[in-house]
């Protein structure tokens, strides 16, 4: 089941898509959970769960730390996010004055549903509520050494895109086999599969709950593939993940933001 969180009307509902014979040529997509049916641009959208506590994987494609100049890590490189961080579908996200490099980060987002504690690899997808894609924005000029990323560059405000859909655990057959593209205006960018992660979805529940107990709505951002590339305010960016959906942003200066 695929269902989103979003605002409308001076209230927060729940919706899932409309039912093809529920759709017009206004572009109705959206049924909230009281049977109004809205179009996407009706609704502010938000994070499709209540996430806990923002869990992220740094150079965890190997291509990715290649394109980087990093070697690949031992360790999972590990930090966390606030909840400041955090944007829904087609929301803005800002591009500070003066940088030179800031980037989109495609990621598949793994969502704790049953608290985790010292679990075995083999029952770590048991804890698993479902997945969404994420787009974790970074400034390079910000990043400096091997205690990266520091807090510039990773925990800026409105710089983590949730959304639009949270799927079911149940709903994903395998989430170590997931296609992932980028498109910035319209031209694919990235492309990538979770296949390729150096520590997979079972390893990074069985080594983080090896030292924090993982509760429900906390959420997992898995890294991302090459591809990254300078955006600049104005262009509109779109993440794919196979099953999961479209997520998409814009990029805004620093005006747009009264800053």
């Amino acid at each position: 089941m695929m269902r989103a969180r979003v605002a409308y009307a001076g209230a927060i509902h729940e919706a899932v898509p409309a039912p093809p014979s529920s759709r017009s040529p206004a572009g109705e997509i959206l049924r909230l959970a009281d049977g109004r049916i809205v179009t996407e641009e009706q609704v502010v959208w938000l994070p499709p769960f209540e996430p806990g506590t923002v869990i992220a994987l740094g150079l965890n494609y190997a291509d990715h730390a290649k394109e980087l100049a990093f070697k690949v890590q031992e360790e999972p490189l590990v930090f966390l996010k606030g909840p400041g961080t955090l944007l829904g579908h087609r929301g803005m996200t800002r591009r500070p004055t003066g940088v030179k490099f800031m980037h989109y980060e495609c990621e598949l987002a793994v969502v704790i549903g049953r608290p985790a504690k010292r679990v075995a690899r083999p029952h770590a997808l048991e804890h698993v509520a479902g997945y969404c894609i994420a787009n974790d924005y970074a400034v390079r000029d910000y990043l400096e050494n091997w205690y990266r990323p520091n807090l510039r560059a990773k925990n800026r405000d409105a710089a983590t895109v949730l959304g639009p859909w949270f799927v079911d655990a149940a709903d994903v057959a395998d989430p170590a086999n997931l296609g992932l593209r980028t498109f910035v205006n319209g031209k694919m960018s990235q492309s990538g599969n979770t296949r390729d992660l150096i520590f997979g979805i079972p390893f990074l529940i069985e080594y983080l709950s090896g030292f924090m107990t993982l509760s429900p709505g906390d959420v997992i951002l898995t890294g991302t593939p090459e591809g990254v590339v300078n955006v600049m305010p104005g262009d509109v960016v779109a993440c794919e993940i196979d099953g999961l959906g479209r997520l998409v942003n814009t990029i805004a200066a620093d005006d747009e933001f009264g800053r």
